[in-house]
């Protein structure tokens, strides 16, 4: 069997009570390849995984038709754990590190080398303690393996989100059993410079002998390094061939069904310089861990959509989230003429300013709740919307009719995958959890709207559909929009000015229609 690929997935089904998710899907991989898996939001990428992985949820819902074979010999996964035992690793959407624990410490977690001391010679082994000198040389070698630099010694909680990501691919190169990889959105949460940095390092795994399955909504990377690509649609594969026989273009339809505009929309980027200044921000300095925000001075003019860029760590995430007083924050901010407390999040929702984190799961959603809770819960506490009132106001109730309408408005609107109102978030896929937590925002109806990554994991399609709602949003209601993103091209699509943030300041604003290069350049620049 000498012969055989790595991975044989032949004629895999998958069914959620009934609802068809996956229908006779095969793949083959062989030892060094990068396969690109695309698809759009719920067309049964991040189930295939499961299975292949042996995630609890598959075996709890029923298990899986078809065979899987590794080697050439057939496996059935009933755990993860004996998924890693043969050799195969997962980094997941979502990060799965212990923030008060070092880089190294989670690298090496359940695997960390120990060393006798007296007490475990008479004891027994339970009282070894560990070998901080090998740990460190270990995860300095799966660091190494991976080509980018990240502080070993940083706490979780310290890291910029990019460090994160890099410390959970460092953990599964640290395994030396590992012969494939499955990453799930690695670079969804890295900038440009950052991602390109990761494909390097997937180069490098593929030329030692490691397979990749390769998940992104980031199509061009799919081509820079992958060797074959595999296109799902609605639970099937509607696209085989080798990455060098296809395009952006052609991956793009055979996701959605239908031509996709790729490039940046023809539209009027508005000169701003006249109009009002909505919000004024000066000297403002936010502890964010992982983020630099030392002295931002910068007004935002009412009705634009202003877009802050820059790279990892420099501070463009800790600007909203100080702000509207997730971290501690000083300096002053003005909206309206009046003066915004720093620190009071209920006093910027207050005086109608609204968030869309770049955290979903840990600020953005009330996981195990549905999805008409979620969308409603803020509006009905903050503004008394959605509630019904009896004996002059003395008693309210939840207005069951007008949530369940106003749901279902963005579920529309927002092409939100799910088999119902009442289905809870946590079973969305990441990019439907992103749209709900756009939904909710909507639903506050807000004067001033901080958005952070909002197409963070969301495939080509639901990208165009998502940007053109923030710009609808905008127009329609004349809501002041300020998105914050890692993807200048994105924010070039929809913003009339953009900020570089760089070392803590801002390091330039110039209009959207200023070249990458102009862009670029501000973002590597010295600001003093």
């Amino acid at each position: 069997m000498s012969n055989a690929p790595l991975l044989e997935m032949r004629n895999i089904k998958k069914d959620f009570f009934g609802n068809q998710v996956l229908e006779d899907i095969n793949l083959t991989l062989r030892a060094g390849e990068v396969l690109g898996l695309c698809g759009e939001n719920g067309a049964g990428k991040s189930t295939l995984m499961k299975i292949l992985f042996g995630m609890d949820v598959i075996r709890e819902t029923g298990g899986y038709g078809g065979d899987i074979l590794l080697d050439g010999e057939k496996v059935d996964f009933a755990t993860p754990f004996e998924a890693l035992a043969a050799g195969i690793g997962m980094v997941h959407q979502e990060f799965s590190l212990i923030p008060g624990f070092t880089a190294t410490e989670n690298i090496l977690l359940n695997r960390e080398p120990t060393k006798h001391s007296v007490l475990s010679e008479i004891f027994g082994e339970r009282l070894d303690t560990l070998n901080h000198k090998e740990m460190d040389v270990r995860s300095a070698a799966a660091i190494e393996k991976m080509g980018v630099h990240i502080d070993a010694d940083m706490t979780i909680n310290s890291m910029p989100v990019g460090h994160k990501q890099f410390t959970e691919i460092a953990r599964e190169l640290s395994k030396e059993q590992l012969k494939l990889l499955i990453l799930d959105e690695p670079t969804a949460v890295l900038t440009e410079k950052e991602a390109e940095a990761l494909l390097d390092s997937i180069r490098g795994m593929s030329a030692r002998g490691i397979a990749v399955i390769f998940i992104t909504h980031r199509l061009h990377e799919i081509l820079s390094v992958c060797s074959k690509v595999i296109v799902m649609r609605d639970g099937r594969v509607v696209q085989d061939c080798p990455a060098a026989e296809t395009s952006v273009e052609e991956i793009t339809r055979n996701m959605v069904g239908r031509n996709v505009e790729t490039g940046g929309a023809q539209r009027e980027v508005r000169d701003v310089s006249g109009f009002r200044t909505a919000m004024s921000i000066r000297k403002l300095w936010v502890d964010m861990p992982g983020e630099t925000v030392r002295c931002v001075d910068l007004d935002v003019k009412e009705g634009e959509i202003l877009g802050i860029g820059g790279l990892a760590g420099q501070g463009k995430l800790g600007i909203p989230n100080g702000i509207m007083g997730l971290y501690e924050a000083g300096g002053s901010v003005t909206f309206d003429g009046q003066e915004i407390p720093l620190g009071s999040p209920r006093r910027c929702l207050d005086a109608s300013l609204a968030f869309v984190s770049e955290d979903r799961r840990g600020v953005g959603l009330l996981l195990d709740e549905s999805l008409e809770w979620n969308v409603s819960f803020p509006a009905m506490q903050i503004q008394n919307k959605f509630l019904k009132k009896y004996l002059g106001g003395l008693v309210k109730w939840r207005d069951e009719k007008e949530i369940y309408a106003v749901t279902k408005k963005y579920i529309d609107e927002l092409a939100i995958k799910c088999t119902s109102s009442k289905q809870k978030a946590k079973e969305l896929s990441g990019g439907n959890q992103q749209k709900i937590c756009l939904a909710k925002a909507f639903a506050l109806e807000p004067k001033f709207l901080f958005v952070s990554e909002p197409t963070r994991g969301i495939d080509v399609g639901a990208k165009a559909l998502v940007l053109e709602s923030l710009r609808k949003f905008n127009r329609d209601s004349g809501v002041t929009v300020v998105m914050i993103s890692s993807e200048l091209e994105e924010l070039r699509s929809i913003c009339d000015r953009i900020a570089i943030v760089s070392g803590g300041r801002i390091a330039g604003i110039l209009p959207a229609t200023a070249s990458s290069e102009e862009l670029g350049m501000l973002m590597v620049s010295k600001v003093v």
